[in-house]
This record gives structure tokens, sequence and C-alpha cells, in this order.
């Protein structure tokens, strides 16, 4: 396996990139979860170039995951919250998926928490994605259920989860 780097999105075009890895990749993997509706109103909330850029300016921080033939598998996002490192969002690309690129995307982002003093990672994911049990593999507690109005008629029904780091 490569090592996966992380490129800081910093630019209008950076946040083009962006939604051009989010539609392929949302539309495969939670099409079948939520239903094509959600999804195509999720993406165009959440996750085109505007929306990413306006995330960026309130303090979201986001980064490529690039092999080191620097070709763009995915991407995560995060906030910096009061004692925890949120992680917004990771998707991969699906060929890339299954591969170990978690955890090693989890000790990036365990190194960016204990930069600045935070003892935890928590996030939230769909309580019926496969991608629950990565989770619990890697450490991460199931907190809580959380059901969250996001407008449009859709709710997202996610698990809550935590993990503790030293």
């Amino acid at each position: 396996m490569d090592t996966l780097r992380y490129i800081p999105a910093k630019t209008h075009a950076d946040c083009h990139a962006l939604e051009a890895l989010a539609f392929p990749i949302w539309r495969d993997h939670y099409t079948p979860l939520i239903g094509n509706a959600q999804v195509e109103y999720m993406l165009q909330k959440f996750q085109t170039a505007h929306a990413i850029e306006h995330q960026m300016k309130e303090g979201t921080h986001y980064f490529f995951l690039q092999t080191e033939e620097e070709e763009n598998i995915g991407y995560l996002s995060i906030v910096f919250r009061p004692n925890e490192l949120f992680l917004s969002k990771f998707y991969l690309l699906k060929p890339y998926r299954g591969q170990g690129w978690a955890r090693a995307a989890l000790a990036f982002l365990k190194t960016l928490a204990r930069g600045k003093g935070l003892g935890k990672i928590t996030l939230t994911v769909h309580k019926q994605n496969p991608s629950v049990k990565v989770y619990q593999a890697l450490g991460f507690a199931i907190l809580e259920p959380v059901v969250t109005d996001i407008g449009g008629g859709f709710v997202m029904d996610d698990y809550r989860m935590g993990l503790t780091i030293s």
C-alpha cells in the first residue's frame, strides 16, 4: 500500500475538485442507503463547490486524500471544536475502499487532534452505513443516536461516534 498524502484544500479550484469527487462517491455509496432524492438534495446543499467554499470560510478544513502518484482518491473534512476534532466527512472512491486507507487517515487525524491538545475524535455516520463497522474496528464507540432535520423533508438518521485518544 502506498503512503496516503493529505493535501489541504484552499482555493476556489480546489472546491470544484472536491465537488467532482463528492458527486460520484455520494451517488455510488449513499443512493442504496437513503435513496436518490435525498442524495441529490444533500449534494446540492452540502457538496457543491459553493457550499464547500462557504463551509471553509466558517472553519471547516478540507483535505484531498492523494496517493504518492498524486491521484485524488477521496477527501475528508474536519472541524476543531472545544475538546474534540469532529470528522465531518471522510469519503473514498469505490476502488479504494477496504484497502486500509481509513486506518491511515485516522493516524493523520490523531496527529491533528493531539497538535491542538484535543483528546477526542467524533463523527456522525448513517445508522445503516457499512462504515459503522469500520469505525468500530478502528476503536470508535457509538455514543448516541442522532436524527437531524436537514430540510427538504429529509432527515439524517445517524449515530454519533467517538474515539478517545491519548
